[in-house]
């Protein structure tokens, strides 16, 4: 049996070829068609020198053609490294620094065009279980990224593992806004969707009047946050306009109370929260038939064992678990116990049936918008401009994107410019919202700064 995630996926792509794989407003991609391309592109691959464990990064627009890119990557036993579209130049050199890809792709449709008139490959590179599928880089505090290892087998489990516990079934059509530059996207939702060998309707990007008008057509619906806020923020977001709909599943950032109160109010369903990270997909859900709890992330999935350790920090081992940190062997063994439980860094508790609860981090990781964000790195840029003596950067609740990034400064400098500087030189979710002078940071005993409460205090920034 085939360890190659690819095979798994193609194994259950439908028998008529001619069934949709993608919908989009301009057109619509076969099963037949999209298998061809990923074969031409994995074509193309091979003829360019890409070999097994080689990496293949992709800084791209969202387009159906980078699918195939990422199957055929699979497909010749290569990794596949996807890299935010947001991020800047300096950001990418050093992405490409320590993954050293072979190829490194910013337009995917131009690809494809290349790989048009070669003859799909046929064979899929023999690849065991544990040999490295993907990159997925997540940063750590101190604001270095690290890229993290996934197996064919540990996103093969995941993927199973959600499409028994979501109940996908025949005639399930997924509605697709996500970006696919990391682990929503990418794997959690396409995957699901592959597996059951069903279309997709194919958003670029994520917008409230667009996604309304396709919902009568689609029956789940995957997204963060900000999606369902903005969704509810439009009038025309009405219990009959989400009667298609089984299933809204949430996640990559927490989900407030209020807005799944009002979600039920307004539709009558009651929406999926999930809990998952980078370095081990989907580890638990709410379920899918059974009580879905404000607040609470569910239970663990199959085969995820989960504790609670010193701290409260959230521990977890299982199949979908990474395989460690690219090339940062330290890294690794500091966030894996001598028993093998990886750390998430996330704190929590479980209930006695096993259900979680997740009440914050461990470290001062920010979730805006659904993307990872790093304090330490901001920390870095701000504190390097002229009449900044120092900077803190917290979250706070934010109505849109759950939590916002906001910036505390002692000196003497322009908010405005600060503001304008973080995002000349990183992504723009990274910059700061807002930037407030102070005249000193709240210090503990020991002359760190008190995170906690600047978090208390700027907590109503965006009420």
């Amino acid at each position: 049996m085939s360890g190659n995630l690819y095979d798994l996926l193609a194994s259950r792509f439908p028998a008529d070829r001619c069934q949709p794989a993608f919908i989009e407003a301009h057109r619509t991609v076969s099963y037949g068609d999209f298998e061809a391309g990923i074969g031409r592109i994995a074509a193309l691959l091979r003829s360019r020198g890409v070999g097994f464990g080689d990496r293949v990064c992709v800084q791209a627009p969202k387009t159906v053609e980078m699918i195939e890119l990422y199957l055929a990557t699979l497909k010749i036993g290569a990794v596949f490294v996807p890299l935010n579209n947001a991020y800047t130049k300096s950001e990418i050199e050093y992405f490409l620094g320590d993954a050293e890809p072979s190829l490194f792709v910013e337009d995917c449709v131009a690809l494809a065009a290349e790989a048009a008139e070669l003859e799909p490959l046929s064979e899929t590179a023999p690849t065991k279980a544990s040999d490295l599928a993907s990159l997925i880089y997540t940063s750590g505090t101190t604001g270095r990224s690290k890229g993290a290892m996934l197996s064919h087998g540990a996103l093969a489990a995941n993927a199973l593992a959600l499409h028994k516990a979501w109940g996908f079934r025949e005639g399930d059509v997924l509605l697709h806004a996500l970006p696919i530059f990391h682990v929503h996207g990418l794997f959690i939702s396409l995957h699901c969707i592959l597996l059951n060998g069903g279309p997709s309707i194919w958003h670029a990007k994520f917008d409230d009047a667009a996604v309304l008008a396709d919902l009568p057509r689609a029956t789940v619906l995957m997204g963060v946050p900000t999606f369902y806020t903005r969704l509810l923020a439009n009038p025309g977001f009405t219990k009959d306009a989400t009667k298609s709909i089984r299933v809204f599943i949430c996640g990559s950032a927490p989900l407030l109370p209020s807005t799944f109160a009002e979600f039920e109010e307004r539709t009558g369903q009651r929406i999926l929260e999930r809990y998952g990270m980078s370095e081990a997909a989907i580890i638990t859900s709410n379920p899918l038939e059974g009580e879905r709890i404000a607040g609470s992330v569910g239970y663990p999935l199959p085969g995820v064992d989960l504790r609670i350790e010193d701290g409260g920090v959230i521990a977890i081992k299982g199949p979908s678990v990474f395989s460690g940190y690219w090339r940062n062997p330290a890294k690794t063994a500091e966030d894996f116990t001598a028993e093998g439980y990886f750390l998430t860094g996330d704190v929590g508790r479980t209930d006695p049936d096993g259900r979680v609860w997740i009440s914050g981090r461990a470290k001062d990781l920010i979730i805006s918008g659904g993307f990872n964000v790093y304090p330490k790195e901001i920390e870095l840029l701000i504190d390097e401009m002229p009449g900044v003596t120092e900077s803190a950067v917290i979250g706070v609740p934010h109505p849109d994107f759950g939590e916002a990034v906001v910036a505390v400064i002692t000196g003497d400098a322009d908010a405005d410019a600060i503001i304008a500087a973080a995002k000349a030189n990183l992504a723009a979710f990274k910059a700061p919202k807002r930037v407030f002078v102070v005249d000193d940071l709240p210090r503990n005993a020991m002359g760190k700064v008190m995170k906690n409460k600047l978090r208390d205090t700027y907590a109503g920034t965006f009420a």
